[in-house]
């Protein structure tokens, strides 16, 4: 079974003119968000990333860009890590709990 976070809420963005294709992501990706489609890596699971970052740190050509530690998609695995409440720092201030 494949791990799910929230759907449409990863930062994870490929420019495809930058990609030449070697493949670093895909090696460093560990939830297989990557896939090669003509000699160029192409996001086939974008709901998958959990930002850790390791695919843009690795990428020589700096076609991707993803914002690690950001969004509710980590206050959700830091809830489940920590044993807390989510909060992903998306409130308006008020003493509501924010988006999550």
């Amino acid at each position: 079974m494949k791990n799910r976070y929230l759907k449409n809420v990863a930062t994870l963005k490929l420019d495809s003119d930058k990609c030449t294709g070697c493949g670093k992501c895909m090696e460093v990706c560990p939830h297989n968000v990557f896939d090669m489609q003509n000699k160029k890596a192409e996001i086939i699971d974008k709901d998958g990333c959990m930002e850790c970052g390791a695919c843009a740190k690795n990428c020589p050509f700096n076609a991707l860009e993803v914002k690690p530690g950001v969004g509710c998609a980590y206050a959700i695995i830091k809830g489940w890590l920590t044993g807390s409440e989510p909060s992903c720092d998306c409130s308006d201030g008020s003493n509501s709990k924010g988006c999550c």
